[in-house]
């Protein structure tokens, strides 16, 4: 529930103080009642949000990676679109697409088998020092499985796979229904070989040139079919050559006080400062962070204080439970409060990582572009790139711990030989870790890690030469 703290001392708006009260309504600072936005205008677009922000963005946005080689599936492009899982096709459909004229359709027959868009023995590629960008759309997500990408030799019997969506019915999904969505796949990603090649225990790939044969896959889920769009497979520099053993971003979620009685000591230590992503709402109260150790941590040992959500109601009931006009008014209120405070973080995440569309059809990541540079999600199917494919749905490692059968992503696989930090330091990578409380004793949830483990991470990142950055300062050598 909001604590309704008075908004009027830092010199806002009435309209500017909207607490949220859940999904039921909002309040403003002066006790009267908004009611829920019924869908209308609000779900043709973002029109329907006339308030303008107070702070907008400053409009670094990431910079376009140009390609080093381009497939557009425009006319005579080459690529088939078969397999036994494929019902029909168009390799030149003119009625959907982003680029050019036109793209490539396919239909899924329903029935949980492969479907590919593919091009074999083509000139032989070479990808050191290359990342691979997709840009595609699924109509409608509902029968959706997972979708792969195949790079190879000899009609693809020898081959490194990358699954880099597999679609959850719960969970907040980076591809969702009717949108075009940009990935980005690096050598930290490879899921897989077959063949002739291999990827070593420390998670190096057997080679990165030579390669004729690439396939696009979708698989539905056998419960029907999935219509999907391809419009490119590119080619883009990675930055290995601007950090060569990769990127870490040490990101706190919730403004839990551990972050500077336990989390600092241990990151000073290394000269390590990290991102917290803040509730206002919660600060100054119970176990959460004071305005002092907010601005210590910023002051005196680096750290980016960025924003969750203003509303404690807001970041329990999570922003797809809400309408346009809600999100809108928390995202302000919050970005107002940070600026009022001292705080001039542009980077925001999202409570719970959930980015799906309000409850009146708009989606959240839109409505926190209007205020933020940057959205951090919990996706994590694959690493994060410089620079990022979709700045609003920034992908993140969460639930990181030491603790025994709680669950969450266990501090080994980060840490072991081939884990997610040799990964980043072998392939110059972003990897952005979500982390929560610490705690001096043994964790009891998946959101939390022990100090001794937060130690353990903090000596495996120095080890292996990996640059540590927050977000804001991440994004500083795209933008």
């Amino acid at each position: 529930m909001s604590r309704g703290k008075a908004l009027d001392a830092q010199g806002l708006s009435r309209r500017s103080a909207l607490l949220l009260a859940g999904t039921a309504g909002l309040a403003t600072a002066g006790g009267a009642s908004l009611g829920t936005a019924s869908a209308g205008p609000a779900a043709a677009g973002l029109g329907g949000l006339g308030t303008p922000p107070t702070y907008a963005p400053s409009g670094r946005r990431p910079r376009h990676r140009r390609a080093t080689w381009s497939q557009q599936f425009q006319s005579g492009h080459g690529w088939s679109a078969a397999g036994t899982g494929t019902s029909s096709a168009d390799a030149n459909d003119t009625a959907l697409f982003v680029r050019g004229t036109q793209s490539v359709r396919v239909t899924t027959t329903g029935t949980g088998k492969q479907s590919y868009v593919r091009k074999l023995g083509g000139a032989a590629t070479s990808l050191t020092g290359k990342a691979i960008r997709l840009v595609f759309r699924v109509d409608d997500t509902a029968n959706l499985s997972k979708m792969s990408f195949y790079l190879g030799t000899g009609s693809l019997a020898n081959h490194f796979l990358w699954q880099f969506h597999t679609h959850s019915a719960t969970a907040t999904n980076y591809v969702q229904s009717g949108e075009w969505v940009t990935v980005h796949l690096q050598w930290a990603d490879v899921t897989s070989a077959a063949g002739t090649y291999s990827i070593s225990s420390a998670g190096v790939p057997s080679t990165t040139t030579g390669f004729t044969d690439m396939s696009f896959a979708v698989y539905d889920n056998a419960g029907g079919p999935v219509t999907y769009h391809l419009q490119a497979v590119e080619l883009i520099p990675d930055t290995s050559s601007v950090f060569p053993k990769g990127v870490v971003s040490i990101t706190f979620d919730d403004s839990h006080t551990s972050v500077h009685g336990l989390a600092r000591p241990v990151m000073d230590a290394y000269g390590y400062s990290g991102t917290v992503y803040n509730i206002a709402d919660a600060i100054g109260s119970g176990a959460f962070l004071t305005l002092d150790q907010m601005r210590s941590l910023q002051d005196f040992s680096g750290w980016e204080m960025a924003g969750h959500a203003y509303a404690t109601s807001a970041h329990t009931a999570s922003y797809s439970a809400l309408t346009a006009q809600q999100v809108d008014d928390d995202l302000r209120t919050l970005r107002e409060w940070l600026v009022g405070n001292g705080f001039t973080s542009e980077h925001f995440a999202y409570p719970h990582g959930a980015f799906e569309k309000t409850t009146d059809g708009v989606p959240v990541d839109q409505i926190a572009s209007r205020h933020f540079t940057t959205a951090r999600s919990i996706v994590s199917e694959t690493i994060e790139s410089f620079a990022p494919a979709m700045p609003y749905r920034l992908k993140a490692l969460t639930g990181i711990t030491d603790g025994s059968g709680v669950g969450g992503t266990a501090l080994a696989n980060l840490t072991a030989a081939g884990g997610r930090l040799d990964r980043c330091a072998h392939n110059g990578d972003w990897l952005i870790l979500c982390l929560h409380r610490v705690v001096s004793s043994t964790p009891a949830a998946s959101t939390e890690i022990s100090r001794a483990g937060l130690d353990t991470l903090m000596k495996a990142i120095a080890d292996r030469g990996i640059t540590v950055l927050t977000v804001a300062e991440a994004m500083t050598y795209y933008t």
